[in-house]
């Protein structure tokens, strides 16, 4: 015989956490980026650029340790499109834009304009991502995330201290495997 469930029975249920994380909308995690990364970021310091060696590329020396912007986001094509645009003004100066998929927006598509000279395309992981931790993984749809090319194939962005620090991770690969020419950048809000 099957007992009847009432109602407080069920919030209560509801209030246990689940074995896996919610997977976000697409709407959810655009909002995120243009709550938290709009405007511009300067490069932190020295002391600051944990585990990585990016910012001593000669190509950035030139806005290292200045208060000159390391990175920048900006909406753009009817505030449906973010403009990332990584040390501008340098000779490793990149632009990523993040748009809808498609016209449902069931998720956020990324293009990264390298300084490898290639194009490669990404995918929000919708289930990995949190307002404070924005994951893109390579499209494997694509032919150039499945080839052994040289090329980015996750970007993550990390906020922290109140949404004043940025992390952002550019992890290459390689003939298939994670390549150990990655970079990370550290950045503080301007």
């Amino acid at each position: 015989m099957f007992k009847k469930i009432t109602l407080p029975l069920l919030f209560t249920l509801s209030l246990i956490p689940s074995a896996h994380a919610a997977e976000t909308t697409a709407w959810e995690l655009f909002g995120w980026m243009e709550e938290s990364l709009i405007g511009e970021w300067k490069l932190s310091s020295a002391e600051a650029q944990i585990g990585t060696e990016s910012y001593k590329h000669k190509a950035v020396l030139p806005i290292t340790g200045t208060d000159a912007t390391g990175m920048a986001f900006k909406l753009i094509g009817g505030e449906v499109t973010i403009q990332e645009d990584l040390l501008p003004n340098t000779a490793k100066q990149m632009v990523t834009m993040y748009h809808c998929k498609d016209i449902a927006c069931t998720n956020i598509k990324a293009t990264h304009y390298c300084s490898k000279q290639n194009q490669p395309e990404f995918l929000a992981n919708l289930r990995e991502s949190t307002p404070e931790r924005i994951v893109f993984d390579c499209d494997m749809s694509t032919e150039l995330c499945q080839s052994d090319e040289d090329h980015i194939h996750q970007i993550i962005h990390e906020l922290t201290n109140d949404g004043k620090h940025l992390k952002t991770s550019y992890f290459a690969w390689k003939e298939k495997k994670l390549s150990s020419t990655h970079s990370i950048y550290h950045f503080d809000r301007k």
